[in-house]
């Protein structure tokens, strides 16, 4: 968690009053200084200040006058005079009807001054969290405390990997839901490698859902599609002006997740330059916001996601060893969907079940060929390519049957594994022109049916046979209609 010190702003248009003071106070708290109170209110614009010692004689304004602002505009912080006046009665007077916290007199003692500041900080906050109790029990805090619960446990629910992922008994996925399940309860660095869209942010998120830190903040930032000094802000923060466009000041999401999980996607594509500034802040636990010379301590969890071979990068000089070692301590491997032929069917279900309720269309389910050509395709995409064109079936669907004919091209014609053994008789040195032609005809047939959602009809007309004529070349090629096409063909046909 962070231990940020507070921060007291000192107001003095004597150069050596002010440095005197900053020095008394600077190991105690992180101090912003002010020669005027037209300085100090650019200051107070632009930075978090808990406490204001102000000096009470000041050119143009006096400090109980320029305190009596800051009440209006900036009432939580607390506010301290300090005035070398003899005779303080007046000053008293109105010190008290502006509010102010504490008067102190010149000369000061330093140990005295800094006992005053420390108190005024615990007032500072005792406000904070007495605001807050009045917000919570104006919100009913027993509802929402059920609510939170709740939906954390969903959360976790979803993201349990020792039960909640679709898998097969026989999968590939079973070894990585184990090690999930092994790696989540500790607070240790974690790579995460596979191809795009087979699920690494899913499994980032299992690994924060599954550990001590699932209370606190899960934030996620792709690595790859931001420059440096832009990827630097969305991770570290910035102050205002701190480059073009920084019109306001920005919280980094490091320190949003403090005490939780940051996970970076597509590590292996960070520049040298950066990689340098993200290691120096695995290793200190420190963030710097760009524009600003406080450094804030967080406590974050990093796992970190690529799709790229990051020991060969380390070798070839393009990724920092250093920093490598730093965010792998252990490394979870996700198989490629093409590996998981057992998973598809399951998958398929699954997404379309989510799929209705999303776009409020119902549908009994996906016939068998269909489902035969979604295990056949080689899905370069991975899931999220099945998701994509499962939704693009329940788009067009006009029966209550997702069929094949509604699958995408590249996919009812592409080169599935059924296809590529027919492909392959035509490709063989052995075998005569014959065969490889009845192979590449067996393959025309079957997809024109497809398309036409066994029609036969239709299908022989495009192909310029009789009906006679198809069904002889189906007996001879062994094609047949698969189950729930039926009643297809006999409203079509």
């Amino acid at each position: 968690m962070s231990n940020n010190l507070a921060t007291v702003l000192v107001v003095d248009d004597e150069p050596r009053s002010l440095d005197t003071l900053r020095r008394t106070l600077e190991e105690e708290f992180e101090v912003l200084t002010a020669g005027s109170a037209e300085e100090a209110e650019k200051v107070l614009e632009e930075e978090w200040v808990q406490v204001i010692l102000c000096d009470q004689r000041m050119p143009g304004e006096s400090g109980v006058d320029f305190l009596s602002r800051v009440r209006d505009r900036w009432p939580d912080i607390v506010r301290i005079i300090i005035s070398g006046y003899t005779d303080a009665g007046d000053l008293v007077e109105a010190i008290n009807h502006s509010g102010i916290y504490q008067y102190i007199s010149k000369p000061w003692h330093p140990d005295k001054l800094l006992l005053k500041l420390r108190n005024a900080v615990d007032l500072f906050q005792l406000q904070r969290q007495n605001d807050l109790l009045n917000s919570e029990l104006k919100l009913r805090p027993q509802t929402l405390a059920d609510q939170l619960q709740e939906k954390r446990a969903k959360l976790q629910e979803r993201f349990d990997w020792d039960e909640g992922i679709i898998r097969s008994a026989e999968s590939c996925m079973n070894s990585v839901c184990n090690m999930v399940r092994q790696v989540s309860p500790y607070d240790v660095s974690v790579l995460i490698q596979g191809e795009s869209g087979t699920g690494k942010e899913l499994c980032a998120r299992a690994l924060h859902y599954n550990s001590a830190r699932r209370d606190a903040a899960f934030v996620a930032e792709n690595c790859g599609a931001l420059p440096d000094e832009l990827l630097e802000s969305e991770l570290f923060g910035h102050k205002r002006g701190a480059f073009t466009g920084a019109s306001d000041d920005r919280v980094g999401l490091f320190e949003l997740a403090d005490g939780g999980t940051v996970f970076l996607d597509e590590i292996g594509e960070i520049s040298p330059t950066f990689q340098v500034k993200l290691l120096r802040v695995l290793q200190e636990g420190e963030i710097r916001p760009l524009g600003s010379n406080k450094r804030r301590t967080v406590d974050v969890r990093v796992v970190a996601a690529t799709n790229r071979d990051l020991e060969a990068e380390v070798r070839a000089g393009r990724f920092r060893e250093d920093l490598f070692y730093r965010l792998t301590t252990f490394t979870i491997a996700l198989p490629p969907l093409r590996e998981r032929k057992g998973d598809i069917s399951l998958l398929a279900h699954n997404l379309l079940d989510h799929m209705q309720q999303q776009l409020g269309k119902p549908v009994s389910g996906i016939s068998r060929e269909a489902l035969d050509c979604l295990e056949s395709w080689h899905w370069p995409g991975n899931v999220r390519e099945l998701q994509n064109e499962l939704q693009r079936m329940l788009v067009l669907a006009e029966e209550d049957i997702l069929g094949a004919e509604l699958l995408s091209e590249r996919i009812r014609e592409g080169a599935s594994e059924e296809q590529s053994e027919d492909l392959s008789v035509i490709r063989q040195t052995e075998g005569s022109l014959k065969e490889r032609m009845e192979a590449l005809e067996a393959r025309i047939v079957k997809e024109t049916l497809i398309r036409h959602r066994w029609n036969k009809t239709r299908a022989a007309e495009e192909l310029g046979l009789s009906r006679v004529g198809l069904r002889s070349k189906l007996e001879r090629y062994g094609l047949e209609k698969i189950d729930g096409m039926e009643k297809l063909e006999a409203n079509g046909s």
